[in-house]
């Protein structure tokens, strides 16, 4: 499911940044970046600087990303996207830095009279396990901002609508009766809710690890009455390097005017 909710994220970021996805298969999809995200993404800049010089033809590069290598054709190359991939985060500082925040409409067809559209506020979410190893979890909830209602995998829910920066004809937007502050934090106490029904036996693991680690560090020194700098550093470095943590952060999100049956049906 992990893999499934990136292909969705990349599939989201690059339709929001104007990229043509000429292929997007069960595993792996391939881009055309536009000449922005050329130089967003692939760090090329003596290369388009000489272009502006020169007045040269700009040939923005395109880029495989393979989402599921189990899915993908055996000898497709491209670049693996996992949590912890360079390019996965790079993608993700990416997000942040152009923009974090959107406002879109359903695309839909009034056969006659107005069509009342819901505000869902979406969020996503980085929730990063970390000790001396890592994993990361990407997740998406959108609120209903007049029911209160919570819904998980939004971003998915999203990518199967149309959706559009103006508001459609002979559609209205419904008051929303939660703020969108409100509503981030009612998300934010959501996911740590979550967060502290799973199981956190690993932080329990990484501990047993750091106090093996502290008592090994602990015999090379015992001879010494008054420890040396150097100890001190290393139990410090050992602190860093296994102290349990849970880091949350907030990717991206938006507002959403959407029909009633948009997300339920």
């Amino acid at each position: 499911m992990q893999q499934e909710k990136i292909h969705s994220y990349l599939e989201s970021f690059f339709k929001a940044n104007s990229c043509d996805i000429i292929d997007n298969e069960p595993g792996y999809m391939t881009v055309q970046l536009t000449i922005n995200m050329d130089k967003e993404l692939m760090n090329r800049p003596f290369y388009w600087h000489y272009l502006e010089k020169t007045n040269g033809v700009p040939n923005p590069m395109k880029l495989t990303l393979i989402t599921d290598q189990q899915k993908a054709p055996g000898d497709l190359k491209g670049e693996v996207m996992h949590f912890g991939a360079p390019r996965l985060h790079q993608i993700f500082q990416s997000t942040t830095r152009l923009g974090s925040y959107i406002r879109l409409f359903e695309k839909v067809t009034s056969p006659g009279g107005s069509i009342p559209l819901h505000p869902w506020l979406c969020a996503n979410f980085m929730v990063s396990y970390q000790c001396d190893m890592k994993k990361d979890q990407l997740h998406s909830i959108g609120l209903h901002l007049v029911s209160g209602t919570l819904v998980e995998n939004f971003q998915e829910k999203l990518e199967k609508l149309e959706l559009t920066p103006k508001i459609p004809d002979l559609c209205f937007n419904m008051t929303p009766l939660i703020k969108p502050q409100s509503g981030l934090k009612r998300i934010e106490q959501f996911i740590e809710q979550s967060i502290s029904r799973q199981d956190h036996s690993w932080a329990d693991s990484a501990r047993q690890r750091w106090n093996e680690d502290l008592k090994l560090l602990d015999h090379f020194y015992e001879d010494l009455d008054e420890k040396p700098d150097c100890y001190h550093l290393e139990k410090e470095a050992l602190r860093e390097l296994y102290e349990p943590q849970i880091n949350v952060s907030v990717q991206n999100g938006g507002i959403f005017y959407l029909t009633p049956q948009a997300i339920f049906k």
